[in-house]
C-alpha cells in the first residue's frame, strides 16, 4: 500500500486515506490499533446479531480509535494544507507522484 511522500495518506484502490499520526508513541499507537480492531469486531458481531444499540456503541468506539490515531477529526499536520481524505489521488496535488508509481503499486 503506497504512502504519499509527505506521509499524510495511504492509497487504497487509487483513493487517499489519511494515515495515522507519525508522532504517536509506539505504545499509544499499538493501544489504539488494538482498540480499533476490537471495535471493528464488535461492529461485525452486533450487525450479525441485529443489535442496533450495540452496533451504535461499536461504531462510536471505531470512531474514537480512528480519531486517536489521527485518521479522522482535525488533521495532524500543521502547515494548513487541505485534508484530501477520500479524494482520488489522480485528482489531487499527488497526481504526478501517483502516476509515477509502478503499476503494481497503483492498483486499479
Amino acid at each position: 500500500m503506497p504512502t504519499t511522500p509527505d506521509g499524510r495518506y495511504i492509497v487504497v484502490r487509487g483513493r487517499l486515506w489519511r494515515a495515522a499520526r507519525p508522532d504517536l508513541p509506539e505504545a499509544e499507537r499499538a493501544r489504539l490499533v488494538h482498540a480499533l480492531m476490537q471495535a471493528r469486531r464488535a461492529v461485525r458481531d452486533a450487525g450479525r446479531a441485529g443489535d442496533g444499540e450495540a452496533l451504535a456503541t461499536a461504531r462510536r468506539a471505531v470512531d474514537a480509535a480512528k480519531r486517536g490515531l489521527g485518521e479522522r477529526g482535525p488533521v495532524w499536520w500543521r502547515d494548513a494544507a487541505p485534508d484530501l481524505n477520500r479524494h482520488m489521488a489522480r485528482n489531487t496535488p499527488y497526481a504526478g507522484w501517483y502516476a509515477g508509481l509502478p503499476e503494481a503499486e497503483r492498483e486499479p
